[in-house]
């Protein structure tokens, strides 16, 4: 049972705010705060070498925390600066060849499709775009059929940026354990709204930031990689801390996901990383996924129920990422005046789904994503602005 009224004293903004942004970047709690203030203090007052050193113990507890969030050892998690970092050292770490062919999704992220494009274009490496089914949802039956000795990889975006879309993610991974293809899987707007459990999932590499629905500091990221295939892959870039200089002309990578690490890091958010994990794991991802579910169905029925509003969400089991669009305003012209009313929600570009937006010609999309500290009265705020709009 979540206990609404302490996260949201753990929340101080959300008194003032109607904050539906957290695809973009939550409202950190109050203990993620916490941990990041002290120790900025303590490297204040002793140096960060030293405030490190005392904050040892917190600091390789985060690996666990994390490890705990997916279902997986700490041996297998990296700590990195943001979700993106994480895609890029697990993809940029795979070896391709003229004719490979890379599996993706009609909706798959700019940032992870740009990389695929620099791939085919260094090593004539193609790129196949799975469809989606009838519900919008990547069509699994589709990739089966796909699937020959040239696919090198599998590479999808479970939650979409937009479109409310949770693609089946436990489905494709079966699929690439069956066939031994690697499994890529951007989790960047999944962690932290739902339970994620890489074992049941199947995927052999999974990428997610701190900042979104997990509620963590911004500059914070981590990359899960299964132990059976860690040993395969040597990441594109090194340093003396991923891969020890053993003798003048040897380097040893670890043994362990660290390997994906550099040196030099930001203990302080890493701390805030650490807690924002904690309080999740706290009040339990199945009661936050319950939470946000139900205020997310409720702001799109209620948003379906007014005149010029389109809805333009996918799938048979939406999360918590509500797209729409109203009929003479353009998506900033709401995310402004909705703004001013003291509600804090966002848009989304076509560019940041472009085969997506291209086969649904999509307009750039209000963006509005509840979490679980938001309230039902906070819901019927945005659903009642946004009809105000339309009496005007």
């Amino acid at each position: 049972m979540i206990d609404i009224n302490q996260i949201r004293a753990d929340t101080p903004a959300a008194s003032r705010l109607a904050y539906l942004h957290n695809a973009g970047a939550a409202l950190m709690p109050a203990p993620v705060v916490a941990a990041m203030k002290g120790h900025i203090d303590l490297e204040s007052e002793i140096g960060g070498y030293a405030a490190a050193d005392r904050a040892s113990d917190r600091l390789e507890a985060v690996y666990g925390s994390v490890a705990r969030l997916l279902n997986a050892s700490p041996d297998e998690i990296a700590l990195v600066e943001n979700a993106t970092v994480a895609w890029q050292m697990a993809f940029y770490s795979l070896s391709f060849r003229e004719g490979d062919r890379i599996l993706t999704a009609e909706a798959e992220y700019a940032a992870n499709y740009v990389a695929f494009l620099q791939a085919a274009k260094r090593t004539g490496a193609v790129i196949d775009v799975v469809p989606s089914d009838a519900t919008g949802e990547f069509d699994v039956g589709a990739l089966e059929r796909m699937i020959d000795e040239r696919v090198k990889l599998i590479a999808i975006t479970w939650v979409p940026t937009n479109g409310g879309l949770t693609n089946p993610a436990a489905a494709i991974g079966r699929i690439a354990r069956a066939h031994g293809i690697p499994y890529l899987l951007d989790a960047c707007q999944a962690v932290g709204q739902m339970e994620v459990d890489v074992e049941a999932i199947g995927c052999d590499m999974l990428s997610a930031t701190g900042r979104k629905f997990l509620r963590g500091p911004r500059g914070t990221g981590f990359l899960y990689v299964r132990g059976a295939l860690l040993q395969q892959l040597e990441p594109p870039m090194i340093d003396h801390f991923a891969a020890p200089w053993v003798s003048r002309d040897e380097y040893r990578l670890r043994d362990d996901a660290r390997r994906f690490e550099t040196w030099e890091n930001n203990y302080a958010a890493r701390l805030g990383l650490g807690a924002a994990v904690d309080y999740a794991l706290d009040i339990g991802m199945d009661a936050i996924e319950e939470r946000c579910r139900l205020l997310a169905g409720r702001l799109r029925s209620g948003l379906a129920s007014i005149r010029g509003i389109t809805i333009h969400d996918l799938g048979r089991k939406p999360g918590a990422i509500v797209s729409f669009t109203l009929d003479g305003y353009e998506a900033e012209a709401i995310v402004s005046s909705a703004a001013a009313a003291g509600i804090t929600i966002g848009a989304s570009d076509p560019s940041s789904t472009r085969i997506d937006a291209e086969i649904r010609e999509l307009p750039p999309l209000v963006r509005a994503s509840p979490h679980y500290y938001n309230t039902q009265a906070e819901i019927d705020r945005l659903i009642d602005h946004v009809a105000d709009l339309t009496s005007r």
